[in-house]
């Protein structure tokens, strides 16, 4: 949503002169320049540039499910998937209504301890993946748009699963397991999961029905227990994973999944502690967009413009400066240097250095924020991100807190303030359509009385409430369509 725009008036004071004082009239108030409250045009250093902001409206409705870690993916038919729990959310009218596609469905999971949902942008094929027990994921399949379902199960084996599994979808290329599996489907399925020894990657030879190959990611670092983010992929086939480790690193393969080799960046602004994923997204051209946050706790990113293979070790800030702590940062990029990353993020710096729920001074953790720091929806899109200078265009897209107080990032570290401050879990998605329009799936902890409240407290922000959002108009991701028009006229707020 774009904010209401105001005008800031400064008055002009006459200063004294020397040993005398000014009889004349003050001069008229200037009214300066349009300035928009929760919207920041920035370089790659979060400071401001002088550049006009482009419009935009955003779409915004809740699903109607309790939905943490959710994901969104979008078919050719326009119609809108949104998995989180054991849930299945179908919106075919731009988001408006929505059923549960899977209520019911002996095919299945009827229950969930991690929840994953991937759409095929090549076949439409959408994915329900939830992990059962520690020991199976249930890997279930739509090719109707969720009208009737498919599944198998997959065993992990006799060492257990930890979290995050992970599914996504890419071309296959001319060696590894493109080469000698004799797939029998259109594109290459990847499945990632982390064991206590690391993330282990399968690549099915069938659509997602079986994953016979794969193993665990040649050299990757084992911090933190192989916890990893969301796959992506590039058009040429390059396949990234990001772990969660201290230095930002991203696990690569050239050959659907046979071998993988690591590579870092990042130094130069680290990590914090605790910290969250980092993600990946390659444009339409196999430049590759890695997103992280810093040690700062502000979004950080590096570039690379040949497939991955090397990675520049200078990190852009593309949140500005005013947002003094974020997380969870996804990332989607259309055509060369057009990408968006949305991320939960706070303006409140006079919580800095106040002492944070442990007695320490606040450094923008997430983890540790006290009752004084509320975090909004933020988008920072961008149409020249390859640039020598790029150009960032942030957005404040809530207007009333996502999450008011701490967000839990270590699981093994929530506290129960009215209520565990573990409502979130760990991530939010962002995909792109075939138009180039962006959708954005969060969880909503701030809902009904927070939301409405003068001063809400962590102990009404303990909601996960679905939460669907998307670029209602504004910039394709794709240059060849241009301006986005809305999808429906109700919810879109400027």
């Amino acid at each position: 949503m774009r904010p209401t725009a105001l005008l800031l008036t400064f008055l002009m004071l006459l200063a004294p002169m020397a040993g005398c004082i000014s009889s004349e009239e003050p001069p008229a108030p200037v009214v300066e320049d349009e300035v928009l409250d929760g919207v920041w045009v920035t370089g790659g250093d979060g400071l401001p540039v002088d550049v006009e902001p482009f419009d935009t409206t955003y779409y915004i409705n809740d699903v109607g499910q309790q939905g943490p870690e959710p994901s969104v993916g979008v078919t050719s038919s326009g119609c809108i998937f949104f998995i989180a729990l054991e849930k299945v959310m179908r919106s075919c009218d731009s988001g408006e209504t929505w059923v549960n596609t899977v209520e019911g469905d002996v095919t299945q999971a009827p229950s969930t301890s991690d929840p994953w949902g991937w759409v095929d942008p090549l076949t439409d094929r959408i994915f329900n993946v939830q992990m059962v027990g520690l020991a199976t994921t249930w890997i279930g399949w739509s090719d109707d748009d969720g009208e009737t379902w498919l599944g198998n199960p997959h065993d992990s084996g006799p060492v257990p699963l930890n979290d995050h599994i992970k599914l996504a979808t890419g071309p296959w290329t001319d060696s590894g397991y493109g080469a000698i599996g004799s797939p029998v489907y259109d594109t290459a399925v990847y499945f990632c999961y982390n064991k206590l020894a690391g993330i282990f990657c399968y690549t099915s030879l069938d659509g997602g029905a079986t994953f016979a190959v794969g193993g665990q990611a040649f050299g990757l670092v084992t911090t933190n227990g192989g916890l990893h983010g969301a796959i992506s992929s590039a058009p040429d086939g390059t396949v990234y994973v990001p772990p969660r480790v201290a230095t930002p690193t991203l696990v690569v393969s050239k050959d659907n999944g046979l071998n993988w080799e690591e590579k870092t960046m990042g130094e130069d602004v680290g990590t914090p502690n605790p910290r969250k994923n980092s993600e990946m997204a390659a444009d339409t051209e196999s430049n590759g967009y890695h997103v992280w946050t810093g040690a700062d706790q502000g979004v950080y990113m590096s570039r690379s413009t040949d497939s991955g293979e090397s990675w520049e070790q200078t990190s852009l800030r593309i949140s500005p400066v005013e947002v003094v702590s974020s997380v969870f940062p996804q990332i989607i990029a259309g055509d060369p240097g057009r990408m968006a990353v949305a991320y939960l993020g706070s303006e409140d710096a006079g919580a800095l250095g106040v002492p944070d729920i442990d007695g320490n001074p606040w450094d923008g953790n997430a983890h540790y924020a006290t009752a004084n720091v509320s975090y909004d929806l933020y988008v920072t899109y961008s149409l020249n991100a390859l640039d020598e200078n790029p150009v960032f265009q942030t957005v404040r897209i809530t207007q009333d807190p996502v999450q008011v107080g701490s967000i839990c990032l270590n699981s093994g570290d929530c506290r129960d303030i009215g209520g565990s401050n573990r409502n979130l879990l760990d991530f939010n998605d962002i995909v792109i359509d075939s138009e180039g329009r962006i959708f954005i799936a969060i969880t909503d902890g701030c809902t009904g009385e927070c939301a409405t409240k003068d001063v809400p407290t962590p102990e009404d922000s303990r909601d996960r409430l679905g939460t669907l959002v998307y670029l209602a108009s504004g910039p394709s991701l794709l240059a060849d369509v241009g301006e986005l028009t809305p999808l429906v006229a109700s919810n879109a707020t400027a």
